[in-house]
């Protein structure tokens, strides 16, 4: 197995648990913001003792790269938080949807901030601008009153963090592992959003203790350490846009879990975000 290949099944093995991921927002009984404490400070735990188990070094090589470490680590505490509140606000699947702008973003971000000065083609203006269709027929009234619509916007801005983590990664900390990479962000988002927790950890009942273990340590840890590991020999357009089935695993989990159903125009509005990632998927892959 090539490095490549091996990289596309890390995706694909992310990506499922990444579809998983969405449904604590719904189970576990705390705030947005508490649920991405309590998960990011488990993530890190479990990363630290695997990177310690593997006999991994711990320290950066170079001064500056503490600077980016840092850097992702705020980009990817506020994906979290602002991940967490769209599910809780919109519901998963509308959540999910939202989220799965990011394929979309990061083809207009990544030219910006990556090395190779690549420019976006009309097809991908055309394919964003069938992605915005496709979220305006998510929204249920143009009004921030409305929480759907708040938790739709929310989803948007948190693809945006995601796909602008996804190429900083890239660009600039893809030398190091995927355990390694996550293990700083995971720590850095810690930190810097422990002071606001509004239950603390005393008042967290066994069960969501439960959950926030295991979504720290299977739906956190695991997946994006592999997302990470496949950033290595893939780029970032080509992880975001082959990562098509996470709104499939969402609301299909959503549905047998939380008996979440969707309307009519959720169902044609999430096809059309799905489809115009799936025709970059294809698109990509042929001119590769």
């Amino acid at each position: 197995m090539t490095a490549q290949q091996q990289s596309l099944w890390f995706l694909h093995s992310a990506v499922l648990l990444f579809g998983g991921t969405a449904l604590f927002s719904k189970l576990i009984g705390l705030p947005a913001l508490d649920i991405t404490v309590y998960r990011t400070g488990v993530a890190a735990i479990v990363l630290f003792i695997l990177l310690t188990i593997q006999k991994k070094k711990i320290a950066l090589a170079k001064p500056k790269d503490y600077g980016v470490a840092i850097l992702l680590g705020v980009v990817v505490g506020i994906h979290w938080v602002t991940y967490f509140a769209s599910m809780q606000m919109a519901g998963v699947t509308v959540g999910v949807i939202a989220f799965f702008t990011y394929p979309v973003i990061t083809v207009f971000l990544e030219p910006l901030l990556s090395h190779a000065k690549s420019r976006p083609q009309i097809k991908d203006i055309v394919i964003a601008v069938i992605v915005l269709i496709g979220i305006f027929l998510l929204i249920p009234e143009i009004n921030l009153g409305n929480q759907v619509t708040v938790g739709i916007i929310t989803g948007v801005i948190s693809a945006f963090f995601f796909a602008l983590r996804n190429v900083l990664h890239k660009n600039y900390f893809s030398h190091y592992s995927g355990p390694h990479t996550m293990l700083y962000q995971t720590l850095v988002a810690f930190l810097m959003l422990v002071l606001f927790v509004e239950v603390p950890p005393l008042d967290v009942t066994t069960n969501d203790w439960l959950l926030v273990l295991l979504a720290g340590a299977v739906f956190t840890a695991m997946p994006h350490a592999l997302f990470a590991s496949a950033l290595r020999h893939l780029s970032a357009t080509t992880a975001g846009l082959i990562s098509c089935l996470q709104p499939l695993y969402g609301s299909v989990l959503a549905f047998l879990l939380l008996n979440e159903r969707v309307n009519v125009m959720t169902i044609v509005g999430g096809a059309l975000v799905i489809s115009a990632a799936l025709f970059e998927t294809w698109s990509v892959s042929k001119s590769r």
